[in-house]
């Protein structure tokens, strides 16, 4: 595996954020999740050397509205969401997650257009669904535009995803 890491590393310290900013108001707790790593040895310098311990489930989960809240955050400079920078096991994380009740999700950066969208879990397993029978393996961006959720600075936070999050539970309600 190549590691890749931080390429999203501005936009993951603006959830982390906007996550203070809820706990602060009190309208939710969302934490984000360490992934599990193994100490194997230390440099001379005295600095930890280490590997990845076992799979991480998602990035970020929490208690909203009584609910669980569960999501995973990507970043991408393309016109699309390539399918290749999600893990599956993180895919299957938010389905069987969805299935006991969550409200499941990705939050994507698009660096390109500057936008941020949230993925509803059903969204995103209808594109993974077309994919695996020879469907195009990414969601273009205009298609987010249309079909996934838009999150806007409101209420005093910089990416309130939360309010999206408010009408998928009504439209689930409904």
């Amino acid at each position: 595996m190549i590691y890749t890491g931080k390429r999203g590393i501005s936009f993951e310290n603006s959830l982390n954020y906007t996550n203070q900013i809820y706990i602060n108001q009190g309208r939710a707790i969302i934490n984000k999740r360490a992934t599990p790593m193994k100490i194997i040895g230390k440099t001379r310098g005295n600095q930890h050397i280490c590997i990845f311990d076992q799979k991480s489930t998602t990035d970020y989960d929490g208690i909203y509205q009584g609910k669980s809240i569960v999501f995973e955050a990507k970043s991408t400079k393309e016109k699309r969401l390539p399918f290749s920078i999600i893990a599956d096991h993180q895919i299957q994380y938010l389905e069987d997650a969805e299935k006991q009740g969550a409200v499941s999700f990705l939050i994507v950066e698009m660096r390109i257009s500057r936008d941020v969208f949230l993925v509803p879990n059903n969204m995103l397993q209808k594109y993974l669904k077309e994919a695996q029978n020879g469907g195009r393996k990414s969601i273009p961006l205009r298609d987010l535009e249309v079909y996934a959720h838009l999150v806007e600075s409101k209420n005093g936070v910089a990416l309130d995803y939360l309010s999206v999050v408010d009408r998928l539970i009504a439209a689930a309600i409904a």
